[in-house]
């Protein structure tokens, strides 16, 4: 009996979640959370997987699915948890039907990364299962099937693009930040295994995008290799007729910066233009009648028509909306936008505490709440709104993009309320760019 005691003992201690994978937020509709063990078979995955999926509240069928991966290291993989609860990235899911997941594979920090950005070594196999797990969870089975928009960091760039390349007909668009697939072998980095460009990847829209000190003005440090990396798979990519781009933030390094208000127009723009009407529809080619072209490492676009360079080792734009939103981000990556952001909901007043909900707005985002009593500001929520790694956001962010963890509450104390009296309370929401909901 001691035995077995023992036995149950060791066996709950080894599939239990470690820290700091051990600390994320509840999945209760809308949101669903599966959770695969590691395997010992061969081929298949060695870390631990948690996948979150957030599901937009009265879709009838999903058309389609976001995903948003980290990158490699116990930091960046422990921001995965987080990620499917962005109100940001939620907007762009829910404008399309689709579905935002999160993943996060509980690699230990000095554990080879490769044995999960690389889709070969099981991330494949293990995704695919979770989107039918999730599906069968959320009661749409649909996201089984669904097409994949990608978007990754590092070595979730790795991975985002060798999805890409392993499944050309299921991506409709692809973004790849500060990490891309390798298609040739190279002597220095003899674990990470290349891949050859399959018939079909032309056709889905890349964005390759990484920090102008990622080896394109800064050559020395730790991120420099980046860029020469990205220009081979652009120009490998692009040489075939692909449908590539790339965006460099002229101020950062790895770290994300302000990349998230130009991809997620740019991704629109892609999932508006290749999405099926219908959920189980197959994916629609990229018009390319519109598409604006600009030089490698330039900073103006022109229509491809006019365009007087090199076309098949020209950046490729979907149209000009996105041209000019490229031109502004590699300048000084300052996306404008003249729409002000959804005005919460939902507000309860209880003794002095307030609660409401909220929509981020699509284009850039959520910075803060203002709130007022009686007409007049008392208040905003977070006090401070931080992000060390671009414009100040409501949730926070982390390294990889995401949410810091615990998330943020979208709650009020008014500790100068008079007991007894009533007050007339209002929420205001703020986008990142200072305009105000109405």
């Amino acid at each position: 009996m001691r035995t077995f005691a023992l036995f149950l003992v060791l066996t709950a201690s080894l599939s239990a979640q470690q820290a700091p994978y051990d600390v994320f937020p509840p999945a209760e509709a809308p949101y669903y959370r599966v959770r695969y063990e590691a395997s010992t078979k061969p081929g298949e995955l060695i870390f631990p997987v948690n996948y979150t999926v957030w599901v937009p509240p009265g879709v009838k069928a999903l058309r389609g699915v976001i995903v948003h991966q980290h990158g490699c290291g116990e930091g960046s993989c422990k921001s995965g948890l987080t990620g499917a609860y962005d109100l940001h990235w939620q907007a762009l899911a829910k404008k399309h039907d689709c579905a935002l997941m999160a993943p996060s594979y509980e690699q230990p920090e000095k554990a080879d990364c490769q044995m999960w950005c690389d889709p070969r070594n099981g991330s494949d196999v293990a995704f695919q299962k979770a989107l039918a797990d999730l599906g069968a969870k959320s009661g749409h089975p649909e996201l089984a099937k669904v097409p994949w928009a990608l978007w990754g960091h590092s070595g979730g760039g790795h991975w985002a693009g060798g999805m890409t390349l392993l499944h050309p007909e299921r991506v409709a668009a692809a973004c790849l930040r500060s990490g891309v697939p390798m298609l040739e072998a190279n002597p220095d980095r003899p674990t990470i295994k290349s891949y050859t460009l399959a018939e079909g990847v032309s056709a889905v829209p890349i964005m390759c995008n990484l920090g102008t000190k990622e080896g394109v003005t800064v050559k020395e440090g730790r991120f420099a290799g980046a860029w020469a990396s990205n220009e081979k798979f652009f120009t490998a990519v692009r040489a075939k007729g692909g449908l590539i781009g790339v965006s460099v933030d002229p101020f950062t390094s790895h770290e994300c910066g302000n990349q998230r208000y130009f991809t997620i127009l740019w991704l629109d723009a892609c999932l508006g233009a290749r999405l099926p009407e219908k959920s189980g529809g197959a994916l629609k080619p990229m018009p390319t009648k519109s598409a604006w072209l600009a030089p490698l490492l330039g900073a103006e676009a022109t229509a491809a028509a006019k365009f007087a360079g090199e076309k098949e080792k020209a950046v490729w734009l979907p149209n000009e909306e996105i041209a000019k939103a490229w031109t502004i981000y590699v300048k000084d990556a300052a996306i404008p936008d003249a729409t002000p952001p959804p005005a919460p909901t939902k507000l309860v007043v209880k003794g002095n505490e307030l609660t409401w909900e909220a929509e981020a707005d699509m284009e850039s985002g959520l910075a803060h709440f203002i709130i007022e009593r009686d007409g007049k500001q008392i208040g905003t929520v977070p006090e401070q709104p931080k992000n060390p790694f671009g414009r100040p956001v409501f949730q926070g962010l982390q390294y990889s993009d995401t949410p810091t963890n615990p998330l943020v509450e979208m709650r009020f104390t008014d500790k100068q309320a008079e007991a007894g009296k009533k007050h007339e309370y209002r929420v205001i929401a703020v986008n990142t760019v200072g305009l105000k909901s109405e």
